[in-house]
């Protein structure tokens, strides 16, 4: 019963996308370090020290050197077409426009006050979340990088010390993913409210009342009104080796080696 709970949200979630456009198959071919979509559809991916992007039916639209940047380590499009690149090597990080180029200056954190920044990724209000190293705190800062929220100290606060590699900010809550605890969950006031049991974990997503990540054991979906893991289909060609996944507007995005592949979700490979 609960499997097929699973698999009706799966497919829910798959033709409300559907009823809004159709929902075709499309590849972009090379090799691409990272990629991230927004809710449009619109992909983004990086290529050495490009950044490319293409809208949903898979056509290049814009591409931009981030050469200056240094190695990026997460674009973050929680705004569509205004994405946010950071560079932890460089302390620095952008706000893009719809031509990827950066809107105002470059912002360098360790100026600013934040000089051990390993992780950044945008919120509501134009608000950003970095996770301090230095400090082990997550904090939540405005468009000036004024502070609204300061969790403390967590291995304080968790009673052990954590080693995120990514987080995301979805419906009023921050999702933190430690691969060796599980994905972290606080409130935009910094206050901790709960840890969901996903270990292992390389990249994941929340959409509504679904969370999907990726890891070794493949693609898995996490429902977190019934609390259920369960695998789903996710469409890679026998023999393709997925880097990442990505679910976006009834689409499961996967990251190969030589290419991005765009898939329905729902559909055999």
């Amino acid at each position: 019963m609960m499997r097929s709970s699973i698999l009706l949200a799966s497919i829910l979630f798959a033709s409300l996308a559907s009823a809004q456009e159709p929902v075709k198959e499309y590849s972009i071919p090379g090799h691409f370090d990272l990629f991230t979509t927004d809710e449009m559809g619109n992909v983004y991916a990086l290529r050495g020290d490009v950044l490319e992007l293409y809208n949903a039916q898979g056509r290049s639209w814009v591409h931009n050197s981030v050469k200056t940047f240094g190695r990026i380590q997460c674009i973050d499009a929680f705004y569509s077409l205004k994405p946010m690149v950071f560079s932890p090597d460089q302390g620095q990080m952008a706000v893009l426009d719809n031509t990827l180029s950066p809107q105002g200056s470059v912002i360098n954190l360790s100026r600013a006050g934040y000089s051990q920044v390993v992780l950044a990724c945008m919120g509501v209000q134009n608000a950003f979340w970095f996770f301090d190293q230095r400090e082990l705190a997550l904090v939540r800062v405005d468009n000036q990088l004024q502070e609204l929220a300061n969790t403390g100290r967590l291995d304080q606060l968790l009673g052990f010390t954590p080693k995120p590699i990514a987080m995301q900010e979805a419906d009023s809550r921050l999702y933190l993913n430690d691969p060796d605890q599980g994905i972290l969950v606080f409130d935009l006031f910094g206050t901790y409210v709960k840890t969901i049991a996903i270990k292992g974990a390389r990249s994941f997503e929340v959409r509504g009342e679904m969370l999907f990540f990726f890891g070794d054991a493949g693609a898995q979906l996490y429902d977190m009104k019934s609390f259920a893991v369960q695998p789903f289909v996710a469409n890679a060609p026998d023999s393709a080796t997925v880097r990442d996944m990505r679910v976006e507007r009834g689409r499961v995005h996967l990251l190969l080696e030589d290419q991005i592949l765009v898939r329905p979700l729902g559909t055999e490979p």
